[in-house]
């Protein structure tokens, strides 16, 4: 029963650490990567498809994306997403590609940035909490109910704490990480 309260934790708090890494890949830093627009909703037939579904997407310097739509009639609709995003990017085609020039970031919109990415890994430490506080709720009913004793409830308390400060240090990592990215000129 603990084990599977231990791995249960596991699989959320990974989870959250996964959605916050995605998050942090559209953070735009002074190099050009595809994660900043593969997720971006583009209006195909009606339909908003992620733009990694629609176009190729490669990095031919370090401060231009180029997009190759796999259906040339997707260009118009490719242009139209990148556009109306808060990327703040203007799309150059020449009929079969866009190229995506990215200026150069300055310092105040770098702070802006590294803001946004605390935010988010607050945000992402805040679920971690959550989850860690409905385990141990549920290890106290556990215990409460006579399913398991007051001590394993006090050793799964301590390794769901355990697998929780391993968590928070993966997320402290992965932020930094990206607030170098975002800082390096």
């Amino acid at each position: 029963m603990i084990k599977d309260i231990l791995r249960e934790a596991v699989e959320r708090m990974q989870s959250a650490l996964d959605s916050l890494e995605e998050d942090l890949s559209a953070i735009r830093t002074g190099r050009a990567s595809p994660g900043l627009v593969e997720k971006l909703p583009v209006d195909y037939y009606g339909t908003h498809t992620p733009m990694i579904q629609l176009a190729s997407i490669s990095v031919p310097e370090p401060r231009q994306l180029l997009i190759r739509p796999f259906d040339p009639a997707s260009l118009k609709d490719i242009e139209r997403a990148i556009l109306v995003s808060d990327l703040g990017l203007t799309p150059n085609s020449d009929g079969k590609t866009i190229r995506l020039s990215l200026p150069q970031l300055t310092e105040e919109r770098r702070h802006e940035l590294v803001k946004v990415v605390h935010n988010r890994m607050e945000e992402t430490r805040v679920k971690i909490r959550n989850i860690r506080r409905d385990l141990i709720r549920d290890l106290r009913d556990f215990e409460k109910e006579g399913l398991i004793s007051e001590d394993n409830q006090e050793r799964g308390e301590k390794e769901l704490q355990d697998i929780t400060d391993k968590i928070n240090d993966k997320v402290e990592e992965v932020g930094t990480k990206k607030e170098k990215e975002i800082m390096e000129v």
